[in-house]
């Protein structure tokens, strides 16, 4: 079991009155992550991680659906200082999950985690240069206080998925349930389901559904990109055998990390030519009489949207074998035995799984004041991706879209420390990004998925150049973020008071 209040490293358990230096919200890949980069590169700080579960593992420990994984590889998704050990690149959840509890144990992080603790609001006091924290915890509210806010929780609802009602619901006498909300005693064998999306889950759940399932319908709306990909590398396999542990690690992951860049930007500026070898790859695994063009053929350009992976093809075997299928159309309605679709195609069903996305929520979801005025993130611009406008000793952690998460979240631990060895040089209390006038601004996410779109009016700015700009761009963004100078006068420094 996990302690659910272990006791601070200076042994005390009520430390309402203290002050930590750093507050880290959230213990899953990247709050992990953060708290060994302030251990190794800032030890003298005092900080603690809150998690409003009763786990660390973040989206690897919320999401328990079947055959659930990452898209993303081992050797990007994994820390740079925690070699992945496991055969397999792209693995599974319990995998993942096991490999941050075993990397948090394996350098202390684990106690200072608080299990159970829900930070519900965060207000900014100039005059003291700290953060007081709201946090329930055991069905009451305690304050903790904090000099730095590490916001760690992701981007999305752990309470709330997206989820469209369709007319007829209450009619339908099968089932109808929500990948992000699994139910432990579902038993699908022998049963009619379809599932409702085209992305990573929809993906995914397809042909791990598919072998137990009398059969498995993907049923979408607009096609999805979807590449085969090996679920083990044959060159990270050999280097394993001829090197030792980390050096092996480390070789893999830089190649893996300059691949994708260079791979991202051919398909950027050569998007026809990628798009028509992306779908002839599906039409190559399906066979010349299937219906690529309708099922498998997106209207957008690759990487408008990310693309999906298929481990080993499994979703390309699962349609051959005729375990599964695809039918691109919308909903019309529900009966009581399926779905009806526009088209006038019945879909018979004995379960309907929603897997239509996330909820959109930033800053964990909570109240956040400055100066008792309201924070709203739409209104701000963000600053290198890791800071916003006028919140200040406030860092935010946001991965990549087109890469691993974890290879920004890195870049972001690691400034974060400079950013603090900065301040403790100088004798500053307070780091605020100050916004340029002249500043273009631009969508924050250069995305045109659902889940974006629906969150526009939730989501901060960037901008058109330099420091606004989210290049998505580990090379670039290395470069930058850790060597590029702190004060470059639009983040801004100050004494306790007043923000600068």
């Amino acid at each position: 079991m996990h302690p659910s209040h272990p006791a601070t490293p200076d042994g005390g358990e009520d430390d309402a009155a203290d002050i930590f230096d750093v507050l880290i919200v959230g213990a899953g890949l990247s709050g992990i992550g953060a708290a060994w980069h302030l251990q190794r590169h800032c030890p003298g700080k005092r900080y603690a991680i809150l998690e409003a579960r009763a786990a660390m593992g973040g989206t690897w420990d919320l999401f328990r659906y079947p055959g659930v994984r990452s898209d993303s590889d081992m050797y990007t998704l994994g820390y740079a200082f925690a070699p992945w050990t496991a055969g397999k690149a792209i693995a599974d959840g319990p995998s993942i999950r096991a490999y941050i509890e075993d990397t948090a144990r394996r350098h202390g992080i684990e106690r200072r985690i608080r299990f159970g603790h829900k930070v519900v609001a965060a207000s900014w006091r100039s005059a003291d240069a700290c953060w007081s924290v709201q946090v329930e915890y055991a069905g009451a509210r305690r304050q903790l206080r904090t000099r730095f806010l590490y916001l760690c929780s992701g981007y999305y609802s752990y309470d709330e998925a997206y989820r469209p009602r369709f007319p007829g619901e209450d009619t339908f006498r099968g089932r109808i349930v929500q990948p992000q909300f699994w139910p432990a005693d579902l038993d699908w064998t022998g049963q009619r389901v379809v599932v409702v999306g085209s992305g990573a889950t929809a993906v995914t759940l397809v042909p791990s559904m598919a072998p137990r399932a009398a059969h498995v319908t993907m049923l979408q709306r607009s096609p999805t990109y979807i590449v085969n990909r090996p679920s083990e590398y044959g060159f990270a396999r050999k280097l394993r055998r001829r090197l030792p542990e980390r050096a092996a690690y480390a070789l893999t992951r830089w190649r893996v990390i300059v691949e994708s860049m260079l791979m991202y930007r051919v398909v950027r500026a050569r998007p026809e030519l990628a798009k028509q070898k992306i779908v002839a790859m599906a039409r190559r695994q399906l066979g010349p009489g299937y219906d690529v063009g309708t099922h498998f053929t997106p209207a957008y350009q690759p990487w408008d949207q990310r693309i999906c992976v298929a481990p080993d093809g499994d979703l390309f075997k699962a349609i051959r074998s005729g375990r599964a299928s695809v039918a691109t159309d919308h909903i019309e309605r529900f009966d009581a035995d399926g779905l009806v679709l526009r088209s006038g195609r019945k879909l018979a069903a004995d379960l309907v799984v929603m897997a239509t996305g996330l909820q959109i929520r930033l800053l964990g979801g909570s109240a956040v004041t400055v100066d008792g005025e309201p924070f709203d993130p739409n209104r701000a611009m963000s600053y290198k991706g890791m800071m916003l406008t006028g919140l200040p000793n406030c860092i935010l952690t946001f991965g990549y879209t087109n890469a691993s998460w974890t290879l920004k979240a890195d870049l972001t631990a690691s400034w974060a420390c400079r950013l603090l060895r900065r301040m403790d040089r100088k004798g500053d209390a307070i780091a605020v990004v100050r916004r340029d006038p002249a500043a273009e601004p631009a969508p924050f996410l250069d995305f045109t998925s659902g889940y974006v779109r629906r969150a526009a009016h939730l989501l901060p700015q960037q901008g058109t150049r330099r420091p606004w700009r989210v290049h998505q761009d580990f090379l670039m963004d290395m470069l930058t973020i850790r060597f590029g100078r702190l004060a470059d006068g639009t983040l801004r420094f100050g004494a306790k008071g007043t923000l600068p």
